[in-house]
């Protein structure tokens, strides 16, 4: 195919001479001359793609090295593209301006021919070495234009074409040999499939047989069952009106039944309206006796001048820390075993008046000790609350410390937290405040110090191990 469309009988042609002598003489080496003297033009020749393509290229290469005045006008924007830009996108321009301006062919050609070396003087002799590359000979025959030089353009046509030639003819012997390989393999894969079918075959067949002596032995467990069937339908028949029968004596029995039941039903509320009446006569009797000992305990009380109390007997003992305690007398037996069950604690807070004494560290440490000392304080105070609130029992907890803690939360209502002083252990302000209650009021001590409660046992408290209060606070 030509660079581009041939426009040389259109524009003026340039002096050769003015740019080199010898590139002049080899671009007018070919140039036959008519009967007048004046050279012919003869049209472009046909170039192969890549020999335009490299055509393009070396010019590109070229074009930023020629001073700017040498440049034609529609290529000094090219010349400023970058490298790898110039051929690509100036390709179109760049080859008009070689078909269409031979001086500018002269000039790149002279520096094209000065890169090119030994290959560039041996296709401006005419001459070209049989091992060079037939694109680059021919690129540089066009540009150099020497004598033969579209010979030289059609050896390397020719020499394109073989190549492509041979590439296809190579492609078609590959894809040959591939086809041939996937054939062998499509032959070695249906041989393997079809030793598989077989065998699947000879599979299928013997499962055939063995549905076939199934089928055979299903058919006679099917005519063995229907028989069964008829006989149960049979059966079934006998039993329904066996059933009918019973139903009719049930219902029989049911009606007398009822009857039985209203009979019974009057004599019970005869019997009702009796028993109202003698429970009466006995509430009656014992609103009386009631009243009396109401009116008997009231005398009393204004006979010993008794006023009402603002403070327990723990109370006391809270306030009188600095006090000796004296020594209690001995309280009866112990009214209770020491004992971790949580149920026994509830039993013994439900009765009227407990109060319930805590060791305070003796169950935190037990239960939660890997928390700090402020944090099983917390815990605890928070949870006696709860229980306080339920029970509405009297609730103090005991903690060792010379003085009192300073920063503590409020105590929950109904719940009393104390520190031993200086000098005293918990242990005994437990004691203390056991000994101060009066004797008959259910006290609940909760330490699994064996020693407290062999202690508060001897002043008729009830002691409980640690364990109780930690499963009843689980609990809630």
């Amino acid at each position: 195919m030509p660079l581009t469309e041939p426009h040389d009988d259109h524009l003026p042609q340039e002096d050769p001479v003015a740019v080199d002598g010898a590139v002049g003489d080899l671009d007018n080496s070919d140039t036959p001359a008519d009967s007048g003297g004046d050279p012919a033009v003869e049209p472009e020749p046909t170039l192969p793609e890549p020999v335009r393509q490299r055509i393009v290229a070396l010019t590109a290469t070229v074009l930023p090295t020629l001073p700017a005045d040498e440049v034609p006008v529609p290529l000094r924007r090219v010349a400023k593209f970058a490298p790898n830009r110039r051929a690509r996108l100036g390709a179109p321009a760049i080859a008009a301006q070689l078909t269409a301006d031979p001086l500018f062919r002269q000039r790149v050609t002279a520096r094209v021919l000065a890169d090119a070396g030994d290959l560039g003087a041996a296709v401006v002799e005419g001459t070209a070495p049989a091992a060079a590359d037939p694109v680059e000979v021919a690129a540089l025959a066009y540009l150099a234009r020497p004598r033969g030089w579209r010979e030289l353009i059609d050896a390397s046509g020719a020499a394109v074409r073989a190549e492509a030639d041979s590439a296809v003819v190579a492609e078609l012997v590959r894809e040959a040999e591939q086809r041939a390989t996937r054939a062998e393999h499509d032959r070695a894969v249906a041989r393997v499939e079809a030793e598989k079918l077989r065998d699947e075959l000879a599979r299928v067949r013997e499962e055939l047989g063995q549905l076939r002596e199934e089928s055979r032995q299903l058919a006679r467990t099917l005519r063995e069952t229907q028989t069964r069937e008829r006989k149960a339908t049979e059966l079934l028949a006998t039993e329904r009106g066996r059933a009918a029968r019973a139903s009719a004596d049930v219902d029989a029995e049911l009606r007398r039944a009822r009857a039985r039941l209203a009979e019974a039903e009057a004599a019970a509320g005869v019997a009702r309206a009796s028993a109202k009446e003698a429970r009466s006569v006995d509430d009656a009797r014992l609103w009386l006796l009631l009243e009396t000992i109401g009116q008997a305990a009231v005398g009393l009380r204004r006979e010993l001048a008794l006023d009402p109390v603002d403070k327990l007997p723990a109370d006391f003992v809270a306030d009188a820390f600095a006090e000796q305690p004296g020594t209690a007398p001995a309280g009866p037996a112990a009214r209770a075993r020491d004992t971790d069950d949580p149920a026994r604690l509830d039993q013994l807070l439900a009765l009227p008046r407990a109060h319930l004494v805590v060791d305070g560290y003796n169950v935190t440490k037990r239960g939660f000790g890997e928390m700090s000392l402020e944090q099983q304080r917390k815990r605890l105070i928070t949870g006696l609350g709860g229980i306080a609130a339920q029970t509405g029992d009297e609730v103090t907890v005991v903690f060792d410390g010379a003085e009192r803690m300073h920063g503590l939360p409020p105590a929950p209502r109904g719940v009393r937290v104390l520190f031993s002083r200086k000098g005293e252990t918990a242990d005994e302000l437990i004691r203390r405040l056991v000994r101060a209650e009066p004797a008959g009021r259910p006290v609940v001590v909760i330490s699994s110090d064996r020693e407290v409660a062999d202690g508060v046992r001897r002043h008729g408290a009830y002691p409980l191990g640690a364990d109780s209060l930690l499963r009843r606070l689980a609990r809630s």
